[in-house]
């Protein structure tokens, strides 16, 4: 079963975060990375974003998890933030394409 996390970020520096996390998969291609990336910043408040990371099964993303790799970035990522970050585990139930 496919698995997600989303993490709900309030930050001004969304450009910084954004390159280090490009940064990030480009150096560590190969390994338990995420499969989709996706950014959404809420229109109501234009500094909070939820960034939805989805994985192939939830093991990866536990391998993910525990890479310290993983770990450094999450740190200069929290420096970026005005407020920490809360993170939410799912699995992924359904996924359609609707036309």
């Amino acid at each position: 079963m496919k698995f997600a996390q989303i993490i709900e970020v309030e930050t001004e520096r969304m450009d910084e975060m954004r390159a280090l996390i490009e940064r990030f998969e480009k150096t560590s291609m190969g390994k338990d990375r995420p499969s989709h990336r996706t950014v959404l910043q809420d229109r109501a408040k234009s500094n909070r974003f939820l960034i939805i990371i989805e994985f192939e099964s939830y093991e990866k993303a536990m391998r993910n998890s525990s890479d310290p790799e993983v770990g450094k970035l999450s740190e200069q990522l929290a420096a970026l933030a005005t407020k920490k970050p809360v993170f939410t585990d799912c699995d992924i139930r359904e996924q359609a394409d609707i036309k």
